[in-house]
C-alpha cells in the first residue's frame, strides 16, 4: 500500500496505522504519542496528540475524512494522503490537546523525577501555548501507597492507560486499573492492595508523565547529572533478557532501567531483580555509554566532542588545548 504523508510518499503492509507508517518516514513528520506504545496491544487512541488530517481517503473513495483522526488507530488505504505537520488545522488542534493535558498537572517539574526524561514536558515545549488559560483549583487525589518500589502521583496522570496494559500483558496478576468515572477517574488499587509481581516495575518505564516513579530513586539526583551507560547479566528469570540501562553518579549505580528506542519506548521489559536488587557494577557486564540524542537535556556534559578546523591543523593549538579535549570527551 501507498499512503503519502505530508508529501512524502512510502509503501507500507496493510494494516499499518498512520502513526507507524510515519515512524518508517522518521523525522519532524512522526505525530507525538502520550499513549500509544508499540509493545503494547490495544494501546492508543486516549491521549489525541497523535492526531491527523487525512486529505484523502484512498484511490477508490478520494473523499477526506471529515474530521482529524487519531493516527494511532487509524489505518492506511492504498492511496491515501495524510497532512501532520503542513496542516494548520492539526497544529491549533494538537495545541489545545496539550492545553487540556496540562489543565489539571500541577506544577511538579522541579521536584519530579520524571524532569528532563519527560514526555509531557517535550509535548508542551514543542505543541503548547506559552501560558495557561486555566484560572480555577486544579483536580486533586488522596494519596495511597501502592509498594515499596513504586511511587503514585495521580494528580500528575493524564490517564494514558499504558501502566494498566502492561501489568495486563506482562505481568501474571493485575492490582491497579483506573477507577471511577469522569472528572474522577484515577489510577488506583482496589481495597489499598500493594502492586508487587516479577515484572510490576516496568509501569515506571511506561509511564510517560512522573505519575510513577522509582522509589529507589527517589529525590536521589536529576537525570542530567547522572552517565547512561548500557550493560547485561545472564538473568535467571525466563522471561528477561537482562539487557538494561544503568544511570551513574560517580562510581554510584543509581537506578536501573529497560532501554529505550528513539520513540522513548521499551525495547526489552525486565524484571524486578535487574531493576531494583542488582545495583553494584560488580553485577553487570558493561557494554559501553548509552547513546543520547543531542536534543534531549540528559546529554548535557555527555556529548562527543569535536575539535575546530584550525585546531586540527594546528598541533600548538592542539597541544594547548589537550587538557580541555579529555575533559570534554564523553563520559
Amino acid at each position: 500500500m501507498k499512503v503519502t504523508i505530508d508529501g512524502i510518499a512510502i509503501d507500507v503492509e496493510p494494516g499499518t496505522s498512520i502513526l507507524n507508517a510515519a515512524r518508517l518516514i522518521g523525522g519532524d513528520i512522526v505525530p507525538p504519542a502520550m499513549c500509544y506504545y508499540s509493545k503494547l496491544k490495544d494501546s492508543g487512541g486516549k491521549c489525541r496528540t497523535c492526531l491527523v488530517k487525512v486529505s484523502k481517503g484512498s484511490e477508490k473513495d478520494p473523499r477526506p475524512m471529515p474530521k482529524l483522526v487519531a493516527s494511532c488507530r487509524t489505518t492506511v488505504m492504498d492511496g491515501m494522503e495524510v497532512q501532520n505537520i503542513t496542516s494548520p488545522e492539526v497544529i491549533e488542534a494538537r495545541k489545545g490537546i496539550v492545553e487540556m493535558l496540562l489543565i489539571n498537572h500541577p506544577l511538579d517539574c522541579p521536584i519530579c523525577d520524571q524532569a528532563g526524561e519527560c514526555d509531557l514536558q517535550n509535548l508542551g515545549f514543542e505543541h503548547g501555548a506559552v501560558k495557561t488559560r486555566y484560572e480555577f483549583d486544579r483536580r486533586t487525589f488522596e494519596k495511597i501507597d501502592i509498594g515499596d518500589k513504586i511511587q503514585l502521583h495521580m494528580t500528575r496522570c493524564i490517564l494514558c492507560y499504558r501502566c494498566v496494559f502492561t501489568a495486563d500483558q506482562i505481568t501474571n496478576h493485575r492490582y491497579h486499573g483506573i477507577l471511577n468515572r469522569g472528572d474522577h477517574s484515577e489510577i488506583s488499587t482496589y481495597i489499598q492492595q500493594s502492586v508487587d509481581n516479577d515484572f510490576s516495575g516496568n509501569v515506571i518505564d511506561v509511564c510517560p508523565v512522573g505519575a510513577l516513579t522509582d522509589k529507589t530513586f527517589r529525590f536521589k539526583n536529576r537525570v542530567w547529572f547522572t552517565k547512561p551507560v548500557e550493560a547485561h547479566r545472564d538473568c535467571d528469570h525466563p522471561n528477561c533478557n537482562g539487557k538494561v540501562t544503568l544511570w551513574y553518579k560517580g562510581e554510584e549505580v543509581l537506578r536501573v532501567t529497560a532501554r529505550k528506542d528513539k520513540y522513548g519506548e521499551v525495547e526489552e521489559f525486565i524484571c524486578n531483580t535487574c531493576r531494583f536488587d542488582k545495583k553494584k557494577t560488580s553485577d553487570w557486564v558493561i557494554e559501553g555509554p548509552r547513546h543520547v540524542a543531542h536534543t534531549s537535556v540528559i546529554s548535557s556534559n555527555h556529548y562527543d566532542f569535536i575539535p575546530l578546523p584550525v585546531v586540527k591543523t594546528n598541533p600548538v593549538l592542539q597541544e594547548a588545548n589537550k587538557e580541555q579535549f579529555e575533559r570534554d570527551t564523553r563520559l
